[in-house]
């Protein structure tokens, strides 16, 4: 009894001679877990989740609204209607927030690491997220949001010219930081920036074609904004500000299915399941006899022979008590099977913002050129070979109009989250039809409306943004529209 008395003094006595240098937070630290983490840590969290985000915004909310898909056969009040609710862009708000949160963080780490790549890398991810948000909204939280450590619960909606006036100038920034001498120490899902330093020469690319795609939403606030002589400066020096130069150079993220590169849609039959594709999205491409159509869609069925009888769609907002003679078709189930290629800003897209900007003189260059080259890209982006007389059809031959780059660019930006939405908004193209059921007086809705949750837990701020824009209503037009 006395031999373990000494024994357990003895141990005492060296445990505390062994913890007289350490106080009492150091030993109950988790030394296990990361105190800072690097700023590599934040990017591919960021890019799956935004990215899978975008794709899911696609066929949640744009498909619907742009008549590329609906809810079969009931139809009801959804958006693809144009009924739009407080409730329609809760998720794309607090999601965006979120990951926005993660980007400053990325960048903070940036900063502390003097790693330029980096910190040019979260200029252009904000840039990314941020023109979506306020594209979707109009006014947001930009300059104090994000900002709850310095006690600020509140932020201020700041104008959307203010915010993007402000993106482009980061862009801008960000393409003079980038070294495309080194490789990221990190992984890279867009570009594989880590295993070969040509991934940095690629963001570089990618951050100046998400500026032309900017500085195009804004065009008609030229000479408010310098918009014309900033694309200009881009389009002129392609060395100082290189862009995408084919489809293995635009932003994507490849799936592979396999953990943690899993499918945004965990169960194919769910994709398609009380759904059929949209006619007049549907047609466009039987029009031109395109490759994609069996890529994208099923076939329609005769009633009651089921049997194959073309791809035809459903009209998006007919009118109620439409009966349907045939089954009509569907999305195609491999959309949402894995491997997938989710597109955040794919060459395609730049090739017809050239096309536009060309065709409107803002340019030089062929516009013709540029469409075509959009249309080949489109195409091929999706795995389809290009038909040698694509091009002799008279549906998709360039006609020297808007209308029709604008027709192949809505096609070209199928599953590009709301880009299509964007973009007919601002031109108006393509003119949907109204098939006699469209609520809003068959007007296209302009906006979300805020979401509850920030009017009420930032109401005075918000009351005066809404004020700011002409009132919360999906028919106020934002600052790049007016």
């Amino acid at each position: 009894m006395k031999k373990i008395l000494l024994t357990t003094v003895f141990a005492f006595s060296l445990f505390a001679l062994n913890s007289c240098d350490r106080n009492f937070e150091e030993i109950n630290t988790d030394t296990s877990r990361i105190k800072e983490p690097s700023a590599g840590s934040f990017l591919m969290p960021i890019q799956y989740e935004m990215g899978t985000y975008g794709y899911n915004r696609a066929n949640d909310f744009t498909f619907d609204i742009m008549q590329v898909a609906l809810s079969f056969p009931n139809e009801g009040n959804t958006i693809s209607r144009y009924y739009l609710t407080e409730s329609t862009g809760n998720g794309f708000w607090n999601t965006s927030y979120k990951w926005l949160k993660q980007v400053k963080e990325l960048k903070d780490a940036a900063v502390k690491e003097q790693n330029n790549n980096y910190i040019a890398i979260s200029k252009v991810l904000n840039a990314w997220i941020y023109a979506n948000l306020t594209d979707a909204f109009g006014d947001v939280p930009f300059s104090e949001a994000l900002r709850t450590e310095e006690n600020i619960l509140r932020p201020k909606y700041d104008s959307q010219k203010d915010i993007y006036v402000a993106l482009l100038e980061d862009l801008k920034v960000a393409n003079s930081m980038f070294d495309t001498t080194k490789t990221l120490p990190e992984g890279d899902l867009f570009y594989h920036a880590e295993t070969n330093a040509d991934g940095i020469l690629k963001w570089k690319k990618f951050c100046n074609s998400l500026s032309l795609r900017l500085l195009t939403r804004i065009l008609k606030r030229n000479g408010e904004v310098n918009v014309h002589q900033r694309i200009n400066e881009i389009i002129n020096d392609p060395v100082k500000y290189p862009i995408f130069q084919n489809n293995a150079e635009g932003a994507t993220l490849d799936i592979s299915g396999v953990a943690p590169l899993l499918p945004p849609i965990a169960r194919p039959q769910d994709f398609t399941a009380y759904r059929a594709s949209g006619e007049f999205f549907t047609q466009t491409l039987v029009d031109n006899n395109d490759p994609r159509l069996s890529k994208f869609f099923t076939q329609a069925k005769s009633i009651p022979a089921n049997a194959n009888i073309g791809y035809k769609g459903a009209p998006s907002g007919y009118a109620l008590g439409t009966t349907f003679d045939y089954v009509p078709s569907n999305m195609n189930q491999n959309l949402a099977k894995a491997p997938l290629k989710i597109l955040i800003l794919p060459y395609t897209e730049v090739q017809f913002i050239l096309a536009e900007l060309a065709n409107k003189g803002i340019i030089a260059g062929s516009a013709q050129a540029y469409y075509e080259n959009g249309v080949k890209a489109a195409i091929e982006q999706w795995g389809s070979t290009m038909p040698a007389n694509y091009f002799a059809n008279a549906n998709v031959a360039y006609n020297g109009t808007l209308e029709r780059i604008m027709l192949q660019k809505y096609v070209a930006l199928f599953f590009v989250d709301h880009q299509q939405w964007y973009e007919q908004r601002r031109t108006g193209l393509p003119v949907l039809p109204n098939n006699g059921g469209l609520l809003n007086n068959g007007q296209m809705p302009q906006r979300m409306p805020y979401p509850t949750t920030t009017k009420i837990q930032n109401y005075d701020n918000y009351q005066a943004a809404a004020q700011a824009m002409g009132g919360d209503n999906i028919n106020v037009k934002m600052w790049w529209n007016k």
